[in-house]
């Protein structure tokens, strides 16, 4: 398969990502899985073997999308550019993310993919996604496979939520074009800058009282995630974040 004609897919922009994958082969899958759902965006953080011969003779024909697949060291900087990041978890975690069904994912990030890139996220075939990679989430997606025997081959996770995905593309009826957002969704890059000044607000405040400020901003963080924040909603935000420093600032010089 030529470039071209990996060019030629077309849908929303929806990217699958695979999070510290151990086996090239399940890489390999993983791309022949999205590519037959019509998707061609494969993204890959800190793969243990790749590229591999394994990849390739796994992908059976898909090798243009392992070939334009997006290689990031972290989680973060994988989904940067991303309005809207959804995790694939087998599990509960300590991280409490609202949870999805696949067919529910789906929907999700059609509807979010007209505001910006969307990725579909899952973590490495024996750990999962660890407790740090959920944080940088919207929300979680739960595959339901029985309680005796969960297990599920990656390839096989990520071509559920192809499927749905797909699913929700041939039957969705055309949005009209006022439903979009009058300013960008935010990216999952300006929330994670913001969580940041949120973070270092609160401390200059002095909100915590000397506690652990780790489980408010786990709350924090899955509030302003579940309220899908535009751009602007994050610049003022951010100006309250300043303001309450300043004032901060000068609460201090006057002591």
């Amino acid at each position: 398969m030529s470039n071209h004609q990996i060019s030629s897919v077309a849908g929303p922009d929806i990217r699958f990502v695979l999070v510290r994958t151990s086996h090239p082969g399940n890489i390999g899958a993983a791309a022949r899985a999205i590519r037959t759902m019509g998707f061609a965006r494969l993204g890959l953080v800190a793969p243990h073997k790749f590229p591999h011969p394994d990849a390739v003779a796994l992908a059976s024909g898909a090798t243009a999308v392992l070939d334009d697949a997006a290689i990031a060291p972290t989680l973060v900087e994988a989904v940067a550019d991303c309005t809207m990041v959804l995790g694939c978890t087998a599990r509960a975690r300590a991280v409490q993310l609202e949870e999805l069904s696949p067919r529910e994912a789906a929907a999700r990030a059609l509807a979010a993919s007209v505001n910006g890139p969307v990725a579909i996220v899952f973590g490495n075939e024996r750990t999962g996604l660890e407790n740090d990679e959920l944080m940088s989430c919207h929300a979680a997606v739960r595959i339901p496979s029985v309680e005796d025997f969960p297990s599920l081959n990656l390839a096989q996770a990520v071509q559920v939520l192809a499927y749905e995905t797909r699913l929700a593309m041939l039957e969705r009826v055309p949005q009209a074009s006022g439903e979009s957002k009058s300013d960008p969704a935010a990216t999952a890059e300006q929330l994670e800058y913001m969580f940041e000044h949120l973070a270092q607000m609160l401390d200059d405040i002095d909100f915590h009282k000397g506690r652990s400020p780790v489980t408010i901003m786990k709350r924090l963080r899955r509030l302003f995630l579940h309220a899908g924040l535009d751009q602007r909603e994050v610049r003022i935000l951010r100006g309250i974040f300043d303001d309450a420093q300043r004032m901060a600032r000068m609460a201090r010089q006057k002591n």
